[in-house]
């Protein structure tokens, strides 16, 4: 006598717990960043653009571990 069990399905990952999305976040963050630190008008764009790359980059070493 053998008896049958289904398969459990696989719950999906929340969007902030996928590596593909997030992955796409932080190199637009990335991108930002650089465009902040070499554009001419807006000084206060300047001054945060050293952030918005280390954060960036920090973000994207830290989601390109998530699994697939």
């Amino acid at each position: 006598m053998t008896i049958e069990t289904l398969p459990i399905p696989k719950k999906k990952r929340a969007f902030f717990f996928r590596r593909g999305p997030m992955e796409n976040f932080a190199t637009a963050l990335i991108a930002l960043g650089f465009l902040m630190l070499f554009q001419p008008f807006a000084l206060v764009l300047y001054t945060w653009s050293l952030v918005t790359l280390l954060a960036g980059t920090v973000m994207f070493i830290i989601v390109s571990k998530f699994p697939e």
